[in-house]
């Protein structure tokens, strides 16, 4: 009998993949905190155990603690089902539906599913040009290759992140492997027909042979944009609105519940406030850390000082000083 497995890291998940990669898995991103997760986990037990979907490999992930793999496969809330088959993300269920979920994984493991395309997939939320603009322009350098800069897949990938390596230039990667969508709409799109592609505040460089042209021309550094130190960028911004929250997610979809009940607690307060997602930016997580002497998240800055987290937003809430200590007086 099928049961729900329980993954706890990237290489555990993909090792679950490479024994699953004939079959339909389906992966519960969920968070310990949401109580719809809890319902929807009991639903995937129930399912596990339906002798229809014994082929079936279901899985449970906490999107907090692999950002990762919610990066990777976009999770914005919880409870979100991701649905694969030979590692392709063929069709998702956001929210706690556990009728639509149902439905699909009848749908997805049947015999005569074949390959799902992209009329069966579920409709994508923007169209593909807007999604390859936002992914273009989503880090100053990206590099689009096949795999990651550790376990490149091509020995063209392998080469173009040496050399990046070698120079300490600052990059992002995305893994075209991993999103036929993207694979395929990025050529046309960029009318360039073969991996890796670079990119640099939004414009194409070219693939492997411009980057050797510009490494043996001494241009290279000159095409990319000038490398921010991180205490720089931090302070930016730290400083970047009166009352600064550094959390895990926005305050539409916060992603653990300590930044969930910070946001609420901000909301009841009315004064205005900007966040930054720390599961976005590695650098800045790891970073601010170090930079604020302050080990966790949420962090909350007011005029560019440190005030602290959660608990001492309730202290100050408790105290009634919280509104007069985020207006800086």
């Amino acid at each position: 009998m099928a049961k729900v497995r329980e993954t706890s890291s990237v290489k555990e998940f993909n090792e679950l993949l490479d024994k699953s990669d004939s079959q339909l898995v389906v992966v519960h991103f969920s968070a310990v905190w949401a109580p719809q997760c809890k319902q929807m986990n009991e639903v995937l037990e129930e399912l596990s155990k339906e002798t229809e979907f014994v082929n079936v490999v279901f899985m449970k992930v906490e999107a907090e603690d692999i950002p990762e793999l919610s990066e990777k496969y976009q999770i914005a809330a919880v409870p979100t089902f991701i649905f694969l088959k030979k590692k392709q993300v063929v069709d998702r269920v956001d929210g706690a539906n556990a009728a639509e979920l149902t439905k699909k994984v009848k749908l997805l493991s049947s015999p005569t599913a074949g390959v799902i395309t992209q009329q069966s997939a579920a409709p994508p939320k923007q169209d593909l040009d807007t999604r390859l603009k936002n992914l273009i322009n989503s880090a100053p350098v990206l590099l689009f290759m096949k795999g990651s800069p550790e376990e490149p897949k091509c020995g063209f990938s392998r080469t173009i992140t040496q050399i990046f390596n070698d120079r300490g230039i600052k990059y992002s990667t995305f893994d075209i492997l991993q999103d036929e969508e993207v694979r395929q709409g990025l050529k046309k799109f960029s009318n360039w027909p073969t991996y890796p592609q670079l990119y640099a505040n939004g414009e194409l460089i070219g693939g492997l042979d411009i980057v050797k042209e510009l490494v043996e021309s001494g241009e290279l550094e000159s095409q990319l944009p000038q490398q921010e130190k991180l205490e720089d960028r931090l302070k930016k911004l730290i400083n970047k609105s009166n009352v600064m929250l550094f959390m895990k997610g926005n305050p539409e979809t916060p992603r653990c519940g300590f930044s969930k009940q910070t946001v609420g607690i901000l909301s009841e307060i009315g004064l205005p406030y900007d966040t930054f997602d720390i599961l976005s930016d590695e650098d800045v997580r790891q970073g601010l850390k170090k930079f604020s002497n302050w080990p966790t998240y949420p962090q909350i800055y007011v005029k560019g000082e440190l005030i602290g987290g959660l608990d001492i937003i309730k202290e100050l809430k408790e105290s009634g000083e919280l509104e007069t200590t985020l207006k800086g007086e």
